[in-house]
Formats: structure tokens, C-alpha cells, sequence
């Protein structure tokens, strides 16, 4: 399991606790905890990688648990118990071997080797979404419902380092609610961008004097609860609650793109290859689906039986290449499948047949000719 484990290209948390392994050029996916030891407080609700090498896995679970996957061993080496706030893991991250966690309730913290020297700071009520800057690994987001996104620097977490304005009232002069639902960093510059539970996209630019959004677009009609930068930053894709799935132009004043079809449930998660034109998403219809981002053709699609939270792809360019691990023998399947049909009991079956009231009848069905009837004289 250990090698095999090394060369899966998408890893899936789902709300029964399983960590699950996919190998798109092989189509096998492995289950790494065991049924027996599945438990429903044990979701999988947060997940990151360890390291830049993508040889460890931190997953969140429901129980407030962060526990270490090595891909290399193919098996959970680590746990501890991350306490503190009030519901589960909305962000997960690693910044100089210490693990940051954010939960619902708002409280952000960074576990570090002593407990005694563990960072935590209120971030606001509400909290949906918390995600690390790769290029500022020690600066996050936050962004949650009435929440507005906040970027921490976490070497001085007493205030925010930027802090977003609302838009302005709408044409009846109400207020706009806030619902921040998921965001990103764009590479090479202080931009964010951010869906909204008000199927809205809107772009930030902490260096621009206004603290409101310089770009917003609107897509659909229902929630968007994911969001992931496709290669080159110029266009996110999005997923909303009711299954849709759409490229949207950051450049052209959020212009839709495409549209990617073929879901039956809520999105949950979406993750794009940084280099590939391919997106990975997974969501409560129970499929992991990978699809081609420039001609929207639907690559790969895995039933993997689990409602499913969270996702990761790999960064690995050269799927083609890699070596394939050699598949179990095609005799020991054949065994195990003797085994279980000589375990079982033979049911003996008889045929049974319709009585009818004509006795000539019956014999005919059963094979026999009728008998012919004595022809008796009544005599002159």
C-alpha cells in the first residue's frame, strides 16, 4: 500500500471519515481507514498538504482532530486533538511546522510544538472559510457569513492587515448582506478573489485605496460554495449548491466563460492543477469528477460511494510517464470469487404449474396425450 499510495493523483475526505486515494490512469481508488473503524464524528472536513514535496496530508476531522497522512507509508503516522471554539474545521494550514486551524466560531490558532507557545486570536463569528497565502505563508484569509474578508498576518495577529468594505446599498438603499463562502490569493500580486453565498464573485485589491471590491459578477441563481484559480490566474471556477460549475473571466469584468456540466448534487470542493487545464471537484452526489477546463469535456468520473467534503490534486505534471504499479494477479481475484460462491447454500428449484379446471389440459402440459374416452351404447 505504501508505494501504491504514492502515485494517486486525487485524495478525497468524505462525512463517513474515509481518506480516499484515486489513481486516474489506473481508475482504482483505496480506501485508507478501515470500516470498521468508521465513525460520523470523524468526517473529513478540512485537508492541506504537509509539505511542499506533497509526501504528508493534514486532515481536519469533525472531533477536532488534525491527524498526519504519509503518502509515502501509505498510513495515518500522526494525531492530536486541535481544541477550542465552537464547530468544525473551517481552514487548514502549515506555516514552520506548526498547523494553523480555524473554526466556525471564529477562533484562529496555530498549534506549535509547546502548548505554551500556541497563537490564537478572534477572527469573527460566523467563520466559512480560511485560507492560506502561498507566496505569504504566514499571512491567511477569513471570510464567513455576515463576516467580511480580512486578511492576518499571523507574526502580528492583534488586527487585520486589510479589511473589506461592503458594497454599497442596493437600488432600494437596503444593505447587501455578507456571506463570504470561499476565497483565494492570486499569485504575484495582493488580489483575492472570493465567491459569496449570494452567487457572487468579487475580486479585492488590498493595494488600491478603496477597501470595496474592484471587480463583482454574479453567476446563477443559488449559492456558490467553492471556488479554485485556474492555471494562470486569469479565470476561477466555480461551484454553487445546486450542482453547477462555471469558468469566469477575472479580466473581462467576470465575464462567463463556460459552463461544466454533469453534476447531480452540491459542490463542495473544487481544486484546479496549477500547470494542467484540468479541475477536480467532488460533492454530495458522491462523485469526483476531473474535467478539461479548455474544451469542458468531462476526463474522468469515480463513484466513490461517500458523501464528499474536501479534496486535494496533485501538483505532478507527467501522469503518462509515471510508472504504473503492477495490479494484483488476475488468479487470486478468481479465488476469492470461488470462495464465496462454493460458501454458499444451493437452493433447489422445482417448476410449478398452473392447475386448470380442464382435466385434459393438465395432461397436455405435464406431456401426456389425453385419454380417449369408451364410447358406451345405450342398446336399441
Amino acid at each position: 500500500m505504501a508505494s501504491s499510495a504514492r502515485w494517486n493523483h486525487v485524495w478525497v475526505g468524505s462525512e463517513t471519515g474515509i481518506l480516499k486515494g484515486v489513481n486516474l490512469r489506473r481508475r482504482q481508488a483505496t480506501n485508507y481507514v478501515a470500516a470498521s473503524a468508521l465513525r460520523r464524528d470523524e468526517g473529513v472536513c478540512a485537508m492541506c498538504w504537509g509539505d511542499p514535496s506533497e509526501s504528508e496530508i493534514l486532515v481536519g476531522c469533525l472531533d477536532r482532530s488534525v491527524k498526519l497522512f504519509s503518502t509515502e507509508k501509505g498510513k495515518f503516522t500522526e494525531s492530536r486533538q486541535c481544541l477550542g471554539g465552537e464547530g468544525s474545521f473551517c481552514g487548514l494550514a502549515v506555516h514552520d511546522s506548526s498547523i494553523i486551524t480555524c473554526v466556525e466560531s471564529g477562533l484562529l490558532k496555530v498549534w506549535r510544538d509547546a502548548s505554551s507557545e500556541n497563537m490564537e486570536t478572534q477572527v469573527g463569528a460566523g467563520m466559512c472559510r480560511m485560507r492560506q497565502n502561498p507566496a505569504q505563508p504566514q499571512c491567511v484569509g477569513t471570510g464567513g457569513k455576515e463576516n467580511a474578508l480580512k486578511v492576518w498576518d499571523l507574526h502580528r495577529p492583534e488586527e487585520p492587515i486589510f479589511r473589506a468594505k461592503n458594497v454599497r446599498n442596493d437600488w432600494l438603499n437596503l444593505r447587501v448582506p455578507v456571506w463570504e463562502r470561499d476565497l483565494q490569493f492570486l499569485p504575484g500580486s495582493e488580489k483575492i478573489v472570493t465567491c459569496t453565498g449570494h452567487h457572487q464573485v468579487r475580486l479585492y485589491d488590498p493595494s488600491s485605496p478603496q477597501r470595496r471590491p474592484v471587480l463583482q459578477a454574479t453567476y446563477g441563481e443559488y449559492p456558490l460554495t467553492a471556488l479554485s484559480l485556474t492555471p494562470g490566474a486569469d479565470s476561477v471556477v466555480v461551484g454553487s449548491s445546486h450542482g453547477d460549475m462555471a469558468v469566469i473571466d477575472l479580466r473581462q469584468a467576470g465575464r462567463l466563460v463556460k459552463c461544466l456540466k454533469g453534476f447531480a448534487g452540491s459542490v463542495r470542493s473544487v481544486h484546479c492543477h496549477p500547470t494542467l487545464p484540468l479541475v477536480a471537484s467532488c460533492g454530495l452526489d458522491r462523485f469526483l469528477r476531473v474535467h478539461n477546463i479548455e474544451d469542458k469535456r468531462l476526463v474522468h468520473k469515480v463513484y466513490l460511494k461517500s458523501r464528499l467534503n474536501c479534496l486535494l490534486l496533485t501538483s505532478r505534471e507527467k501522469w503518462d510517464d509515471e510508472e504504473p504499479e503492477p495490479a494484483a494477479p488476475q488468479a487470486d481475484v478468481k479465488e476469492e470469487k470461488d470462495e464465496l460462491w462454493d460458501g454458499m447454500e444451493t437452493v433447489a428449484t422445482r417448476t410449478v404449474l398452473k392447475r386448470t379446471a380442464d382435466p385434459n389440459v393438465r395432461e397436455t402440459q405435464l406431456g401426456k396425450h389425453p385419454k380417449k374416452q369408451k364410447r358406451t351404447s345405450a342398446g336399441p
